[in-house]
């Protein structure tokens, strides 16, 4: 699967200019150099259960993630990687898949070459690649493993595992000056200049800039937004954005999506991953479609028809208007995949779901197709708006149903299929 800068919207121009990075392909997915944001997910399976694992896989790829990540800590979970991959061609998904690993990462890629072309990048942590005398050899033992398999190689700086000899150093060095900064801000600095020490010795290797990818994540947004500001001043790398440990819930949601916004909207960031606790029988694709919307959102990717629905109020009595939206939006849901196949271009539609006179016209005018609700228990007729124009005025218990039709009506005859195109050609030849 490959992104590509056609699937890009044009940078609302409220934005800042997008940061100029190189470019890494990533199993066929451009990562950097001016390529749309990609959306990145990680599995919690145990890799060793290779099916339990491309399952997972499939589930987040299918909700939007380009790149899946999966742990390799074990002998038995590299041993698995490759049958993983297997698992998912075979299910016809080409999502790349990247190799996490943190202390023994140079021993498992030498000891088992097909785990290691069958990954499409490796993301190693500085902090934990060895210790002392080991380190620089077993980094470069990794790095020559990317070297040989042809792989880009993600170097992530974490704010629980920050390289502990580096960051001893520079404090010591900071507590020698006449006017020492403040712990935070060395920190801060210890996990910029580890990201760019190490990406520099890869380079000295022989690892080329448009293979390296670079992260710095933190807990905290404040963090956060001031190492990826320093980070983006200081290097060209694409970089991976994203909290290290998010939270569960709402508050999760909150602080991934307040982070990385104010970032993108800054220019900063090529690939993102919201790393949410998911609550007990949760969905792992939850943090997928989190940066799904994210991203839609703030204008930069489409992946779905965007459905803009008032939140409801006094006017809006009854619970008429709430089960119209819930029908609307299940139905997306549902014929979502069929559409994207059949009709390409179908998730940059626009739909209003609105409950009354009061924004309900004017959203539904303004939106490519809408309807509004007329609100104070909403018995009369609501009329239907497509292109900004009133269509239909419909009523009664069937309105949701009557609505989606005219919604299906209005995909087929604006994002033609490739058979609908040719007979549509045919009927005007006669």
């Amino acid at each position: 699967m490959t992104v590509n800068e056609n699937e890009l919207s044009p940078r609302p121009p409220e934005y800042a200019p997008r940061r100029k990075s190189a470019a890494a392909n990533v199993g066929g997915v451009i990562v950097g150099g001016g390529a749309p944001v990609v959306v990145q997910a990680m599995t919690d399976t145990d890799t060793a259960d290779d099916l339990a694992t491309a399952i997972q896989c499939a589930d987040l790829f299918r909700a939007g993630a380009e790149i899946v990540r999966v742990t390799v800590n074990t002998p038995r979970a590299a041993a698995a990687v490759s049958k993983v991959r297997a698992r998912l061609d075979d299910m016809g998904i080409g999502a790349p898949l990247v190799g996490d690993f943190h202390y023994n990462g140079h021993k498992l890629l030498a000891q088992y070459p097909e785990c290691a072309r069958a990954l499409a990048k490796y993301r190693i942590n500085p902090g934990n690649i060895g210790k002392g005398e080991k380190r620089d050899p077993q980094f470069r033992a990794i790095v020559g493993a990317a070297l040989e398999n042809e792989k880009p190689v993600r170097i992530g700086v974490n704010w629980g595992s920050a390289d502990r000899d580096l960051l001893s150093q520079m404090m010591d060095a900071n507590a020698r000056k006449k006017n020492p900064e403040d712990s935070q801000t060395v920190l801060r600095a210890a996990l910029v200049q580890s990201a760019l020490l190490s990406a520099r010795a890869a380079e000295e290797w022989g690892l080329a800039p448009e293979r390296i990818i670079v992260s710095c994540k933190t807990s905290r947004v404040p963090d956060l937004l001031a190492v990826y500001r320093k980070l983006a001043r200081e290097c060209s790398y694409p970089l991976h954005l994203g909290l290290t440990e998010a939270g569960m819930g709402l508050g999760g949601a909150a602080s991934s999506s307040a982070a990385m916004a104010i970032l993108l909207a800054e220019g900063i960031g090529d690939t993102v991953r919201a790393s949410l606790t998911p609550a007990p029988g949760a969905s792992r694709a939850d943090e997928v479609r989190l940066c799904c919307s994210l991203l839609q959102s703030l204008g930069l990717r489409a992946f779905s028809p965007q459905v803009t629905a008032c939140p409801g109020c006094g006017r809006t009595s009854g619970d008429f208007f709430r089960r119209l939206a819930e029908k609307i939006e299940s139905h997306i849901a549902r014929r979502l995949p069929e559409w994207k196949s059949e009709h390409p271009g179908v998730e940059n539609l626009n739909i209003a779901v609105m409950g009354c006179v009061v924004n309900g016209p004017g959203e539904s005018r303004r939106a490519d197709i809408g309807i509004s609700l007329p609100g104070g228990g909403e018995n009369p007729s609501a009329p239907v708006y497509v292109d900004g124009k009133k269509t239909a005025a419909l009523k009664g218990e069937n309105i949701p149903e009557e609505f989606i039709a005219i919604l299906e009506k209005y995909i087929r005859n604006r994002y033609p299929s490739a058979g609908e195109k040719q007979n549509a050609k045919a009927e005007k030849r006669n």
